[in-house]
């Protein structure tokens, strides 16, 4: 159980003047929940070398939102559902809290409702502009370990944006100065007002996905009971499943050979649809986003502070197709609308967005239970590269930490995949599924790997 000690409203350190920030549409089409993140830390040995970590925190974070200054704003509705950000200075959400539970109790880490406690609630019911854009808790635990459970704002920041800014954050924690300063102009992203160009393709990403045959809603499956697992993949188990993609038939492969994230992802997507039990005739898409920084021309400045990423959707298939055909065939099919992600693509996104009268029917929503927004599940899935991010080795005085991961994961069929903590290229995909199917996906998931 988690005991909340004090809550604090900590600000930029230099408060700016307050100013509207322009949101780009891919802001404005992202969730307007936070991401939950959460880092464990082990008891530091030498607490004479380490004053009190709260306080460090406290402090550092004051100067570090005072140059990513629009996560101490606010966000506020224009109108057609679209956002803008008041860069307004009032601050983040920083709590302090107690648990009598021992690192060792998270066992290997897989998000639960334990995990979740130890990142800041956040109540949607409320109006928009009174949300912090930044959450912060800070749990000590009986064992002398802390966690740094965060919550920031979809609407402002992709995973790029995130592993900046922690990792600025920690190095000013540290004593030293900031080394990489965000750029904030997203008007790099923004059409110009007389600028009627129409998209030049379909984007159907931004479609309603599948559903399942006979149904004429998801309100069922929304209701469905779901549990999360957290998949072990090891190097051995990876290599694999990239040989099994990369060797059936040469109709299925692409210039380059598969990677590893499309490998698992195949194999994933396959074996969903198999133990949902899905008619041959079932239509089904695997959804994720794609980094488009180095994709334009020219590319977007290396630290663009902003979301900089494309929700894909891969061609829909039959779920006959997937699990007759080869490995390589689900990967096909991600591949191509990776490769479909060109500058005159990003650009051509950007016009269809512009021209949307309600951009928020094309929102879906982390929280688990929600009836708000599109359903990305059954007969679908979600999978989130985390690979490529810098995430790890955030040291804020006291060591770097032994553990960092999504602090939930919020649909059923929705997948982050990264780098395990030990290193060894292994990788951890935390995943949630109906109870009712799960036990039969890992019995699946991991046959003949």
């Amino acid at each position: 159980m988690v005991t909340l000690k004090a809550s604090y409203t900590v600000k930029p350190a230099e408060p700016k003047p307050s100013e509207l920030m322009y949101l780009s549409e891919f802001d404005q089409v992202i969730a307007t929940t936070h991401v939950p993140t959460v880092y464990f830390y082990r008891p530091i040995s030498d607490r004479s070398l380490v004053l009190n970590p709260i306080e460090i925190l406290k402090n550092s974070l004051t100067k570090a939102l005072t140059i990513f200054y629009p996560l101490a704003g606010r966000l506020q509705w224009t109108g057609r559902g679209r956002l803008e950000l008041n860069c307004n200075s009032m601050g983040a959400l920083f709590l302090e809290a107690e648990s009598e539970a021992k690192i060792d109790d998270f066992g290997d880490f897989t998000p639960t409702s334990e995990t979740r406690a130890l990142i800041p609630y956040v109540d949607y019911n409320k109006p928009i502009d009174e949300l912090p854009l930044l959450l912060v808790q800070v749990t000590k635990f009986s064992c002398g370990g802390i966690s740094l459970g965060l919550g920031m704002s979809h609407v402002l920041v992709d995973g790029r944006c995130i592993a900046h800014f922690v990792s600025e954050w920690a190095r000013i924690a540290r004593g030293e100065e900031p080394e990489n300063l965000p750029f904030l102009d997203r008007t790099v992203l923004k059409l110009e007002e007389d600028d009627l160009t129409p998209p030049r393709f379909d984007h159907l990403e931004f479609s309603k996905p599948p559903m399942l045959i006979g149904q004429t809603d998801n309100l069922e499956e929304r209701k469905k009971e779901t549990t999360v697992v957290m998949l072990k993949l090891s190097k051995e188990h990876i290599q694999k499943l990239k040989k099994e993609a990369n060797e059936f038939p040469s109709v299925y492969t692409s210039s380059k050979p598969f990677t590893r994230y499309e490998a698992v992802t195949a194999h994933m997507w396959r074996c969903t649809s198999k133990v949902r039990l899905h008619e041959i005739e079932q239509l089904t898409s695997v959804r994720f986003t794609v980094d488009f920084h180095s994709r334009m021309v020219p590319p977007l400045p290396k630290h663009y502070f902003g979301n900089a990423v494309l929700p894909m959707r891969s061609a829909t298939v039959t779920s006959g197709e997937l699990l007759l055909k080869p490995l390589g065939y689900g990967c096909s099919k991600i591949r191509e609308a990776i490769e479909k992600v060109t500058d005159e693509y990003v650009r051509s996104s950007l016009a269809y967005l512009k021209r949307e009268k309600d951009l928020s029917k094309l929102r879906y929503s982390h929280v688990v239970g929600s009836t708000q927004g599109v359903f990305l599940g059954n007969p679908n899935i979600v999978i989130t590269s985390w690979i490529g991010l810098p995430w790890c080795g955030v040291d804020f005085g006291w060591g770097k930490e032994i553990y960092m991961g999504p602090g939930t994961v919020g649909l059923d069929g929705k997948s982050f995949v990264f780098l395990s903590r030990d290193e060894d290229g292994s990788f951890d995909a935390p995943f949630r599924l109906q109870v009712e199917h799960m036990d039969a996906f890992k019995k699946f998931f991991y046959e003949n790997i």
